[in-house]
């Protein structure tokens, strides 16, 4: 593994152990040149995704992208981090195994409204805020009612 300071191929591990409920390695890393610490994890990827944009666009799955979603929608709620850390590896679980390659933007989308919503309301209603495309109070209206259970009303 490179060091992200020197560049230096030659990094030593000094610790590993599970992490993400066993989903994934966390190696602390040294390296003997510059002296850097750093850390890695190493996740099992069972196929290599590839996101379809509603322009069409097709660019690689980020893993951080997602997580740095639910980041921004959970900005200043308290929300355990291992929590949301358990929802991005189930979400990416999902994705891997839906037999898919390409997955739409839609079908990422879906799943994080999913999640957020058993994580934390507030959280819940910024995402579909964003995702749905609110223009006026009433989207937000109508995504509380949901909240509540109410029937969506035309």
């Amino acid at each position: 593994m490179r060091c992200p300071y020197c560049q230096s191929e030659d990094t030593q591990v000094k610790d590993s152990r599970p992490a993400e409920d066993g989903a994934a390695i966390r190696r602390r890393r040294a390296c003997p040149v510059c002296g850097g610490r750093f850390t890695t994890f190493e996740r099992v990827q069972l196929r290599d995704l590839v996101v379809v944009k509603r322009t069409g666009r097709k660019v690689p799955f980020d893993r951080d992208k997602l997580h740095r979603s639910f980041e921004i929608a959970l900005r200043k709620r308290n929300v355990d981090p291992d929590r949301v850390e358990r929802a991005v590896t189930g979400i990416v679980r999902q994705l891997e195994s839906f037999g898919e390659n390409e997955i739409s933007t839609d079908d990422i989308g879906l799943l994080v409204m999913e999640a957020l919503k058993s994580l934390d309301d507030v959280a819940y209603v910024r995402y579909a805020s964003v995702y749905r495309n609110f223009r006026e109070a009433k989207d937000f209206q109508d995504v509380l009612g949901e909240l509540r259970g109410e029937p969506e009303l035309e």
